[in-house]
């Protein structure tokens, strides 16, 4: 039981804000509130938490079904709706059905849901490609239950009456012109201490010369002497602050990034703009293969490359054409007209690529890279694919390299990433042999969940870019993939949607 001294000490703890909106309690309406105390909604939010944590209110929040103007509704306020429009146009008698849709102004779509809900009443027939007014005049000129509606909003769906229903029902499949949203609505009731409190009228209605805080300046001035302080429950609720961090995403890269630092590699890094020389031509792809058509890859419109020195070209060509000692090629014959289009890079592999041919140029062996940077390709987005996505690529380049190392270096990665677990199964891409794919088994989905591909470079590939055939270990997994687990998201599509409470509350990257 709260004395009368506790009381007095709760109302002293009150800070200005507080006092304001404890006056208005009574009114048991935020939004009343907000008009007498003159306080804007968020202090007054504020206010009732600080409150709430002083057990003078108790305070629900409850999730609403709120119906709200969409696009469209908020146009059709101010326009009338398009059955308005066109029953408007046949107040003066039949109308041609083409001529009607001239005059309203409105555009297909309008006009055929205008007709629709026009013949729904039984107000228009059609007869002989003419549009007839059936109904009387005094029903065209009242308002319609939709439009009465429309007026209204917002309204809790829960709240509806019935001939709110009924609008609720012919307008809510129509495009844009009502939207449902959830919406969160704050009711506080008083408690006992609360109704107590409310009795000091007196004492809440005192000026308030109670001193906020302690500052430097008073304590070497001894300024502080005399004055009274504010009480501060130490054992009350503070808000949460939420402090300034890198995007969750870009914490991750920043880790792996030290991984293969750590383990022995340098960078490597460059355009997202890529050519298909790059890209597929020099990685051993096919000119016909289906990964370089339009519903797969991002074309630059009206723009062509150059390509680099002849001699490389050459080889490629050769390679491709399969006059390289041991390779039947592709069987036919290579255009440098494929190779100069432009693309948005669908792998940071051609990274790999470029970077092989400096390494031979520098004559630097053995050498190890790795990459970490964004990817295109034009995918459906579902909850497992993206059409823009990160990937982390690597290469050793070594004579004595073996399929062992590079299944060694996946393995310490991917431990080092978080997973215990990996599969390792056989695969295959058209720039290396033997190839494989790296898989983990997804929890919510569950299913096997393929984080990309290694293998060794054929020879294809690293005897135009090296000169000679040099065993090279390469990888490049679907990063964005990697991390989900983490971060405990089960749809690609949460990972870039950029909602602030959920980037509030996302868990800092400590592994």
């Amino acid at each position: 039981m709260n004395t009368k001294e506790d009381i007095n000490k709760i109302i002293e703890s009150l800070s200005p804000i507080e006092r304001k909106v404890v006056a208005y309690l009574k009114l048991e309406n935020i939004d009343e509130i907000i008009e007498n105390s003159e306080l804007d909604k968020t202090t007054v939010l504020r206010a009732l938490e600080f409150l709430s944590n002083k057990k003078i209110i108790e305070v629900e929040i409850k999730t609403e079904k709120i119906i709200e103007l969409g696009i469209n509704g908020i146009l059709y306020l101010k326009k009338e709706l398009p059955e308005r429009r066109l029953a408007e146009l046949l107040i003066n008698g039949p109308i041609e059905i083409s001529e009607a849709e001239k005059k309203s102004g409105l555009s297909e779509n309008e006009f055929k849901a205008a007709l629709g809900a026009l013949k729904k009443k039984a107000l228009v027939n059609i007869s002989e490609e003419k549009i007839i007014l059936i109904g009387n005049k005094q029903e065209i000129i009242e308002k319609t239950p939709e439009e009465k509606f429309l007026e209204s909003l917002p309204k809790k769906l829960s709240e509806l009456k019935s001939e709110e229903k009924y609008a609720f029902e012919n307008l809510k499949n129509r495009k844009n012109i009502i939207e449902i949203n959830d919406k969160k609505i704050i009711d506080f009731s008083l408690t006992d201490l609360g109704e107590k409190i409310l009795t000091k009228k007196d004492e809440l209605e005192k000026e308030d010369k109670l001193t906020e805080s302690l500052t430097p300046n008073m304590i070497k001035n001894e300024s502080w002497k005399g004055k009274k302080f504010r009480r501060y429950d130490l054992t009350s609720k503070a808000s949460r602050i939420y402090g300034g961090k890198r995007h969750f995403v870009n914490q991750a890269i920043e880790h792996a990034r030290k991984i293969w630092l750590e383990m022995g590699f340098k960078e490597m890094s460059g355009n997202l703009c890529e050519t298909s020389f790059w890209n597929f031509d020099a990685l051993f792809t096919a000119q016909d293969h289906p990964v370089r058509e339009l519903q797969d890859t991002f074309f630059i419109k009206d723009k062509i490359a150059k390509l680099p020195e002849k001699r490389l070209v050459e080889s490629i060509k050769n390679s491709h054409e399969g006059k390289i000692k041991g390779s039947k090629g592709w069987q036919y014959e290579w255009q440098e007209e494929e190779a100069k289009k432009i693309i948005l890079r669908t792998h940071t592999t051609c990274l790999s690529a470029r970077t092989l041919f400096q390494i031979a140029k520098k004559k630097e062996f053995p050498a190890k890279y790795f990459a970490l940077g964004k990817c295109f390709r034009n995918e459906t987005v579902d909850w497992g694919h993206s059409f823009e996505f990160n990937q982390t690529e690597g290469i050793v380049v070594d004579e004595n390299a073996n399929f062992r190392q590079l299944i060694g270096y996946l393995v310490e990665f991917f431990k080092k990433m978080g997973y215990k677990k990996i599969r390792i199964r056989p695969s295959y891409f058209p720039y290396t042999e033997p190839s494989l794919e790296i898989d983990v088994f997804h929890p919510i989905h569950k299913k096997w969940f393929e984080l990309g591909g290694a293998g060794m470079f054929r020879p294809e590939v690293t005897i135009p870019l090296l000169g000679k055939h040099i065993p090279v270990l390469a990888w490049g997994p679907g990063f964005d993939r990697i991390i989900m687990e983490f971060f405990e998201i089960t749809d690609l599509r949460e990972m870039y949607k950029n909602n602030l409470n959920k980037l509030r509350n996302m868990k800092v990257w400590i592994r």
